[in-house]
């Protein structure tokens, strides 16, 4: 992976070099922030997080198993009471619903590692101790031949120090 390395002390600096970024298409950026910001969420333009999806296949998976089960030891166990109906759905919604919050958590936990590549075995690209304490980071992974206008450009928007890296 090469690329060119910005750092920026000011957001709206950074937020105004991402929006040329990706208007003039040099290559993917990868912003680095010591906080969440929604200034840069919004010229990011991420897509939304796949991590719903986890969550809503492990919350039905988990209601589907909680009815189930439930139904399962009923009938394995039955308690005839009254002549009523031994499985009846009515009972076993509230252990449907506990299974689907518990299941569709622990998804959702699940979906979230796989998503953010936790553990992370090799150190990120352009990673800079200096943007956990406040500065901001742009990495563009570009070819070579792109390098020098990613430069200028992240010059242009006030980076104090831009670099090209592997």
């Amino acid at each position: 992976m090469r690329g060119v390395l910005g750092h920026f002390r000011e957001l709206d600096g950074a937020v105004d070099a991402i929006t040329e970024l990706k208007q003039k298409k040099l290559g993917d950026v990868t912003v680095f922030t010591p906080t969440p910001r929604h200034e840069i969420d919004h010229a990011v333009e991420a897509p939304p997080s796949p991590v719903r999806m986890f969550m809503l296949v492990g919350g039905l998976s988990g209601c589907v198993f909680g009815y189930w089960m439930a139904i399962w030891a009923s009938n394995a166990w039955p308690l005839v009471v009254g002549g009523k109906a031994i499985s009846s759905w009515i009972p076993y919604t509230i252990f449907g619903f506990e299974v689907f919050v518990l299941i569709g958590a622990l998804s959702t936990v699940a979906g979230l590692f796989i998503n953010a590549r936790i553990p992370r075995l090799t150190l990120t690209v352009g990673y800079d101790p200096r943007f956990s304490h406040g500065d901001f980071g742009i990495w563009v992974e570009c070819s070579p031949k792109q390098f020098a206008s990613a430069e200028a450009l992240l010059r242009k928007h006030g980076a104090v120090e831009v670099r090209g890296e592997r």
